[in-house]
């Protein structure tokens, strides 16, 4: 999935996806730069803003709170209000759209290049747009990021490898929810 805000992964976004058109991407970066300041401030990052539907009639944001505790129902309609109010002024989308507002869940889209570094030791799922070494698909545990490659620890018939994957090549990932993601959310819950 491509970043917010364009750049090399959109490109290549664009070419693995062609029903990605740069309208949309660009629509989509647009929105993102519209309402991230407004959710910073109220305390909330945005995680992913897509546009889905064959005619694009809903617009989905992904937010998370910025401080590490769960994501309530409160927070996001208080999050859906503040965008629809945004998204009124500006009117950045031509026609009808359903305004979806969510968290990110325990397989958390990876979706920036940092995201690969903030879950260093988390277990994930990668999907590339070619093959690599004879494949597609990793899960592992992520090892984190860093001049442009993502660093993730593979099972590989009964042993492990490491594979140093170019992030620009990366169309898909998220984490999978295992013991240590799973552990991460009942700690939050519990301080909160």
């Amino acid at each position: 999935m491509p970043p917010a805000g364009g750049g090399a992964s959109a490109v290549v976004w664009q070419h693995l996806c062609p029903f990605v058109t740069e309208d949309v991407m660009e629509q989509t970066a647009r929105i993102e730069r519209l309402i991230a300041p407004s959710l910073e401030a109220m305390g909330y990052a945005v995680v992913r803003v897509r546009m889905m539907g064959s005619d694009g009639g809903t617009l989905q944001i992904m937010a998370e709170p910025l401080v590490e505790r769960q994501m309530t129902v409160d927070d996001c309609a208080e999050i859906s209000r503040a965008i629809s109010a945004l998204l009124d002024v500006e009117d950045p989308i031509a026609g009808a759209y359903v305004l979806e507002v969510s968290s990110p869940g325990l397989d958390r889209p990876l979706v920036k290049f940092e995201d690969f570094e903030r879950f260093a030791g988390h277990e994930a799922k990668l999907e590339l747009g070619g093959l690599r070494e004879g494949r597609k698909r990793f899960r592992g545990r992520l090892l984190g990021a860093e001049a442009g490659t993502v660093r993730i620890r593979v099972p590989d018939d009964g042993e492990e490898r490491i594979f140093e994957l170019p992030y620009v090549d990366i169309v898909n990932a998220k984490l999978t929810p295992g013991d240590d993601v799973i552990s991460a959310a009942l700690r939050s819950q519990q301080r909160h």
